[in-house]
């Protein structure tokens, strides 16, 4: 399984879209409230260079929003 880090806010919805489609194909992943968190806020900034959530980071792949047709081929589900 590969590691998935999400950054995310809890009013989004496409980060909503994000979280809802791993749960749905029972990828695990780790969520970071990019809201309370100003650490994680930072990371996502280092990683990205911009505000936008929700960021998802794959093994070091990025993806801004919710993109599910990359992320079915990325994560290699059909």
């Amino acid at each position: 399984m590969k590691n998935i880090t999400i950054y995310s806010t809890p009013t989004c919805h496409y980060c909503h879209l994000v979280k809802d489609f791993l749960t749905e194909n029972n990828v695990t992943f780790t969520d970071y409230n990019v809201a309370e968190d100003a650490d994680k806020r930072q990371e996502m900034l280092d990683k990205t260079g911009q505000m936008g959530v929700p960021v998802v980071d794959i093994e070091g792949e990025i993806m801004v929003g919710f993109n599910e047709e990359k992320l079915r081929e990325v994560l290699n589900i059909k």
